[in-house]
């Protein structure tokens, strides 16, 4: 099979490759394919055991006119380039953009390109992603499978995730919530599957932290509670709430925040800090391979991640990052958004506040940072659960098996 990618390799998207290698270790044949190409400077360990390099189709078209002109001679004479432009023009009508445009453009030299003994392409993100592989998987007349995360499911018309979800074959998801959205689209909710990413736990061994709890309490402002926060530096991680829950807590309790990831906001997150007074407490480390954020991990008291539904509709799933944080038993503080309660149980493996509530927010973190027995109880109890409920093997075996099932069924 082709796997279809919106990048390639991402060091966001480790969920993306993790289920790759797993895929490939089961005995999966399989090409990779992305839409552009790799921005971040570095990678993950898992990519180089991966050690596969995709074929990066034109990001613009004109970059590579020839290219694509050569691939549109080529996709013409395919048996199903008929209906798949026609369903381009049915989509076209609805949403006459130029990336809409460049979806078809690209599909063109995606299937002029598959290897012959291809038999499924298998795509991850609904939105533009699923556009490319479904126009091309048309053309050569061969089915598409999706896995869907969370901005590619909540800013996608409902026209347009309906009428995938009738041509796909199947649609894996990552949470109960994006699965629940999806079936109700669905003329045949069979189709979706809810299929939990996990954590490879083998790349996050245990801390071995000592059972005794840490004596940071914020009562020292030579030892402050170290606070750490992991996600790009976008809207629907909340960075500003939770900048404006900090500056909230009282100014004699001690704790500084460490930000791990880059992003399109770092500016203006940066005045956020200045405005409220807290700039000096909060450092931006950048974006990290997993390595260096595991050592974050383990030398932080708590982990903070202020989830919340963006304007347009975008939020998480169920961030990879806080399964890592709980796999070093390490309490974390979290929003009551998409599937974060599936994971970490509110008193129990975590403390979750309602979204965009700073207040309340702060008065959680504030639990953590004065309770260091608190923060002991609620990392061990976030670290077996999520040892013993969610990891990563059982996911790809499902994902594995659905496409197996797929391919079976080719005449």
């Amino acid at each position: 099979m082709a796997i279809v990618l919106k990048g390639y390799p991402r060091l966001s998207e480790t969920f993306i490759a993790q289920e790759i290698l797993g895929l490939k270790r089961l005995g999966t044949k399989l090409d990779l394919v992305s839409l552009r190409l790799p921005t971040d400077e570095s990678e993950h360990p898992v990519h180089r055991e991966i050690a596969m390099a995709p074929n990066y189709l034109p990001e613009y078209l004109y970059t590579d006119p020839l290219r694509v002109l050569r691939s549109w001679r080529v996709a013409r004479t395919l048996p199903g380039y008929r209906a798949a432009l026609a369903m381009f023009l049915k989509d076209w009508r609805r949403d006459p953009t130029p990336n809409r445009g460049r979806r078809f453009g690209q599909a063109c030299v995606l299937a002029a390109e598959l290897h012959d003994e291809i038999g499924l392409i298998y795509v991850h993100f609904l939105h533009t992603p699923g556009s490319v592989a479904r126009y091309a998987a048309t053309m050569r007349g061969i089915p598409f499978a999706v896995s869907a995360h969370a901005k590619d499911i909540w800013t996608l018309p409902d026209w347009e995730a309906r009428e995938k979800l009738a041509d796909c074959a199947f649609l894996v998801t990552c949470t109960g919530s994006n699965a629940a959205h999806l079936k109700a689209l669905a003329a045949d909710p069979s189709r979706v599957s809810l299929v939990y990413h996990g954590l490879d736990m083998a790349r996050f061994p245990s801390s071995g932290k000592s059972p005794d709890p840490a004596t940071r309490d914020g009562s020292d402002q030579q030892a402050p509670v170290r606070l750490l926060a992991v996600g790009r530096l976008v809207d629907k991680k909340g960075y500003r709430g939770l900048f404006e829950a900090l500056a909230l807590l009282p100014k004699d309790v001690a704790w500084t925040l460490e930000i791990v990831g880059g992003g399109p906001l770092k500016n203006k997150l940066k005045a956020k800090t200045r405005a409220l007074g807290i700039d000096r407490r909060v450092r931006f480390l950048g974006s990290m391979a997993q390595a260096e954020v595991l050592e974050r991990y383990r030398a932080s008291d708590v982990f903070v991640l202020n989830c919340r539904v963006s304007d347009d509709g975008d939020r998480d799933g169920l961030p990879n990052v806080l399964m890592e944080a709980q796999s070093q038993a390490l309490p974390c503080v979290s929003t009551r958004v998409s599937a974060i309660p599936e994971l970490v149980v509110d008193g129990e493996t975590g403390l979750l506040a309602p979204p965009d509530d700073p207040a309340s927010l702060s008065a959680a973190i504030l639990s953590a940072i004065r309770s260091p027995d608190l923060r002991r109880r609620l990392g061990q109890a976030g670290e077996r659960r999520v040892r013993s409920e969610f990891g990563h093997e059982a996911g790809i075996r499902a994902v594995y098996q659905r496409i197996a099932q797929t391919l079976s069924v080719l005449p």
